[in-house]
């Protein structure tokens, strides 16, 4: 996928740092958040074709990964998704279509239920819209994620078990990309950040608004993705929670933007092309976009 655009990098200022993303496009406005411990990249064969269907595209590190800074001391579904309103209310050209996957999926839905009149639409690719695992377990697995992202070793750990959940088929990226997650992720800053979202997440933020969730959704699965038990089942107990539609792509692990963008451009496109029409654009809004055009 090519396009004509050029990304941009630019700054959202917050209270504890700044957050990185990338702004392509012009047109109604599409925000892409990746998961934990993945750099904005992962959606680089999914933009250019959003931007060359007629949207403005913007892709945003998390806190502490990328090129977002990683002063950050407070990590979650709920300090991601307040990133997202922000981004959404700075860029001055909502409501917006949010995209996330895994726990950037959970900010997303969230970001949604708290702010639902800058959310027109929700693809929430893998996403954890309630806790896993029996009671208890966050405990435990917050002791090992201090020792697994602990250096020397965590950078190399985390590029292992990211391939290793990336199951199925794999983007021509994927050796380029999980390099660059593991370089990123070398940086002692970004590694500390990584294990402080690890520790941090608790999705049952999320899964407490799921009433709240209103816009128009699509939720995309892979049906190898070995972070859920059972992805069929979780993709049942999705489209039960909140009224979205459910696609299980065969052959895909936890990364369907990354492994099968084939699927998720279209369902993206479906999605935009069946929402309502945009409200008339402000005199910034109308000014900036003639300045992308």
């Amino acid at each position: 996928m090519t396009t004509s655009q050029s990304a941009s990098l630019a700054f959202l200022p917050r209270p504890e740092g700044k957050i990185a993303y990338s702004d392509t496009g012009a047109g109604p406005l599409v925000v892409a958040v990746p998961g934990m411990g993945d750099l904005r990249s992962t959606y680089d064969d999914v933009a250019p074709a959003l931007v060359d269907a007629g949207y403005r595209v913007v892709v945003a590190d998390l806190r502490g990964h990328g090129d977002s800074d990683a002063t950050f001391h407070t990590h979650g579904d709920d300090a991601t998704g307040t990133d997202l309103i922000a981004l959404v209310e700075h860029l001055d050209a909502g409501p917006a279509v949010l995209i996330g996957n895994s726990m950037g999926a959970s900010a997303a839905a969230w970001a949604a239920a708290e702010r639902p009149d800058l959310v027109r639409g929700l693809v929430l690719l893998s996403p954890y819209l309630r806790q896993p695992g029996a009671p208890g377990m966050q405990k435990v697995m917050g002791v090992a994620y201090r020792v697994l992202f602990a250096r020397p070793w965590g950078a190399a750990f985390w590029k292992s078990f990211y391939s290793s959940i990336t199951k199925g088929r794999r983007s021509p990226r994927h050796a380029e990309h999980v390099a660059a997650i593991r370089r990123n992720m070398s940086e002692p800053a970004r590694l500390r950040s990584l294990r402080d979202l690890a520790v941090a997440l608790d999705h049952s933020v999320v899964e407490a608004r799921l009433a709240a969730v209103k816009a128009p959704s699509v939720t995309v699965v892979g049906a190898l993705d070995p972070d859920f038990s059972d992805p069929a089942a979780e993709l049942a107990w999705i489209t039960g929670a909140i009224d979205t539609r459910g696609i299980l792509v065969p052959d895909v692990g936890h990364y369907p933007q990354h492994q099968a963008a084939d699927v998720v451009v279209p369902a993206v496109l479906e999605l935009l092309a069946g929402l309502p029409p945009l409200p008339a654009p402000t005199a910034s809004q109308a000014q900036d976009g003639g300045a992308r055009a």
